[in-house]
């Protein structure tokens, strides 16, 4: 029903920075509450941040407040993620989730909708 692909993921050295973008199709992208989660192999999928339909509420893990910031742009369906001071400890696979609710969530459950991933890398 909705497609998320996110791009954006590579390879960059600590203290650098990435910015990741997650498009949307299907359905109308405003209406959604979006987040971003990360995931090491073997471990559980991890919150990074969410934003509400209106952009105008966000929620950051502690470990990412300061660096990372996520933006939205409903004109283009399609959100964002700024990475800035990677650090070794942000490599993961980066995936974007959604769920047609006004209510903004950290949890995984949540979500109805996921991409497929982007890899980020940060070497030290």
């Amino acid at each position: 029903q909705v497609q998320l692909v996110e791009s954006g993921g590579g390879l960059v050295q600590a203290g650098g920075s990435l910015r990741l973008s997650c498009a949307a199709s299907g359905r109308t992208f405003s209406s959604y509450t979006m987040g971003w989660f990360r995931q090491v192999p073997g471990k559980e999928r991890e919150f990074v941040v969410a934003i509400d339909w209106s952009g105008s509420s966000t929620y950051y893990a502690d470990s990412v407040k300061g660096r990372f910031t996520i933006s939205r742009d409903n004109t283009k369906n399609t959100l964002y993620l700024q990475m800035n001071s990677l650090k070794p400890e942000d490599t993961a696979v980066y995936y974007c989730a959604a769920k047609s609710n006004p209510r903004l969530s950290m949890s995984r459950d949540f979500y109805t909708y996921w991409g497929q991933g982007t890899q980020v890398t940060v070497s030290s």
